[in-house]
């Protein structure tokens, strides 16, 4: 589960002039301007490319300020409540987009994308962090704690085999797995049955997380409060001031992910991109943007508990609740059920992905090496879904 603490900027509130825009905190503010520039460009009908580079980088600052907003409201809410806002909001921009593509019938797009956010935090994040935390700090190796990092780890692993299981049933007993940018929605009924059954063991297996994570085992995943303040990176906001943040975050997240999900297909066809490409790399890791900088520049600062947290608790929060929560959803919304039916090669990358990361993370120790390894993978993947 996600820790209830998050880093930003300085614990005396922001200073909101050219140092702050260009430090490592203020940097997805930069790209505000995108948001009027995707909206102008929706309005005046431009090309579905321009319009998706224009959302994808207008999602980015909406979703840092969502994350600043639920961190300002967990700060005063205590540790329970703030723990339970932060895995709550943590994945919010992403679930979003998932269900304006689920509205749309993009059934493959969202499927990719819930793939491409646990490859983009167990790889891409992991890696990143360990990289910078070794070359850039520099420092031989970083410690963690192994047990909180193994937990995480296993309750992944753990749903990633629950999550394959109706592909795997499919290939069986029904018609085999779906290719890359095929949208099935001619299922036999049984596999969404059985989607749907795996979705609510799942979310229930989530809310039992929650209470081992936040209540019975809570000094475990977060030591830090412990014998300290647990949020001394806040700005200060007060509770009326982190709400109405939060609201306006979640109606521009709303706002520009409809935009993008609109222009993925004509986008797609103008680029020269694969929708599943699209779903796999780009749109998952705009939607985690922010926070996958924040894994990064925690670990600069050796903080590689929050780090390793982030990127592993950030996975197991997709797969146990982002996604089973996409295919209830998918029962009310969209053209039909979404079956947790993924492709060959979701399968074969989400399997090698988290087995590497339970390797990697069961030492409880990382060095620079490590991290570059990871990397290289995330870019032999990404290279594969470029070619598929």
């Amino acid at each position: 589960m996600a820790s209830s603490e998050h880093p930003s900027a300085g614990n005396s509130g922001p200073s909101f002039g050219p140092r702050f825009f260009f430090s490592p905190s203020g940097w997805p503010y930069l790209l505000v301007p995108f948001i009027p520039a995707a909206i102008a460009l929706e309005v005046t009908h431009a090309s579905d490319g321009l319009i998706f580079f224009a959302a994808a980088a207008g999602v980015i600052p909406t979703a840092a300020l969502m994350g600043r907003a639920t961190e300002e409201v967990a700060a005063k809410s205590g540790p329970g409540i703030g723990g339970l806002l932060n895995v709550t909001f943590g994945n919010a921009p992403e679930l979003i987009i998932a269900l304006f593509a689920l509205q749309a019938g993009l059934h493959e797009v969202v499927k990719a994308s819930v793939i491409g956010s646990i490859l983009g935090n167990i790889l891409l994040v992991m890696g990143a962090a360990m990289l910078a935390g070794g070359l850039v700090g520099g420092r031989s190796h970083q410690t963690f704690n192994r047990t909180a990092a193994n937990v995480q780890s296993l309750m992944l692993f753990l749903a990633v085999a629950a999550m394959v299981m109706p592909a795997i049933f499919e290939l069986v007993e029904g018609q085999g797995l779906p290719g890359i940018d095929q949208e099935r929605i001619d299922f036999d009924g049984t596999v969404e049955d059985l989607s749907l059954a795996v979705a609510i063991v799942l979310i229930a297996t989530y809310a039992i997380g929650l209470l081992f994570s936040l209540r019975t085992h809570r000094s475990l995943f977060n030591p830090h409060q412990e014998g300290e303040e647990g949020h001394d990176d806040t700005w200060g906001w007060s509770i009326r001031t982190s709400v109405i943040a939060l609201a306006v975050a979640g109606i521009a997240v709303g706002g520009m992910s409809e935009i993008l999900v609109g222009s993925i297909e004509g986008a797609s066809e103008s680029i020269g991109l694969s929708e599943f490409f699209i779903g796999v790399i780009v749109v998952a890791i705009v939607g985690n943007a922010a926070e996958h900088w924040v894994a990064v520049l925690v670990a600069i600062k050796d903080k590689m508990d929050l780090s390793v947290n982030i990127a592993i608790g950030s996975s197991a929060q997709v797969a146990l609740f982002v996604a089973p929560a996409l295919v209830l959803t998918s029962f009310f919304l969209g053209p039909g059920p979404m079956p947790l039916v993924f492709n060959g090669f979701e399968i074969s990358a989400l399997a090698l992905g988290v087995l590497i990361a339970y390797q990697v993370t069961n030492e409880g120790e990382s060095n620079w090496f490590e991290g570059l390894q990871l990397l290289a993978l995330y870019a032999i993947l990404g290279l594969t879904f470029f070619y598929a």
